[in-house]
């Protein structure tokens, strides 16, 4: 396990020097200047988690309806991978709000259900691990992410404006850019994931 978590950690740290590069050279607007990154770092970083948390629950749908064990081996990992990345994202969060609004409005609706779900994350994850049920880890991914999805469209918006400021501005140039961090933060959880299938392979055969 050792020396599966120093090559993963290596090969995490590589991926997550191209992306603060990426950040740094990141275009710059009116109103935020420089400081614009970070939200696109935090934008990239949080959608990362959602994506994960959606591949856990779809491939934990399809563990459970397929019968395969590697599908909730992959559901198992891809849950934990959405973790980290969704607890990470808060401080992220936190730093953007900091940065270009001078102050923390914890109050936010959003970022306050942000939390929540954070926390139940990560209490979720330590319970399926302890109870190693492949078929509930599966079951609990899917209602997670749909509890999560129900939650937030019914939320209200105010520092989270929809749709898309990015996506909608109509500047393929930052779009591109914006698309591009993405991608490379969906390889850095695919690195972690890979690792996770790794160690849980190991201690949940």
């Amino acid at each position: 396990m050792q020396k599966v978590l120093q090559s993963s950690l290596f090969q995490f740290i590589i991926v997550l020097v191209l992306i603060l590069s990426l950040v740094a050279l990141g275009p710059q607007v009116k109103f935020l200047g420089s400081n614009v990154r970070l939200v696109y770092l935090h934008g990239a970083w949080v959608l990362t988690a959602e994506v994960a948390f959606l591949a856990a629950a779809l491939t934990g749908l399809a563990a459970l309806l397929a019968r395969k064990p590697s599908l909730h081996t992959w559901s198992r990992a891809l849950g934990l991978t959405g973790t980290l990345f969704w607890v990470t994202y808060l401080p992220l969060s936190l730093l953007a709000m900091q940065t270009n609004w001078n102050g923390l409005f914890l109050a936010e609706p959003r970022f306050r259900l942000a939390l929540i779900f954070a926390v139940t994350a990560v209490l979720l994850q330590i319970g399926l691990w302890l109870f190693n049920l492949s078929w509930l880890t599966s079951t609990s991914n899917l209602v997670f992410f749909i509890a999560m999805r129900v939650a937030f469209s019914t939320t209200t918006n105010i520092m989270h404006p929809p749709p898309s400021p990015i996506f909608n501005s109509g500047d393929w140039r930052l779009i591109s850019y914006f698309v591009g961090l993405n991608l490379l933060t969906w390889v850095a959880a695919w690195v972690v994931c890979l690792s996770l299938i790794k160690i849980i392979s190991k201690n949940h055969p």
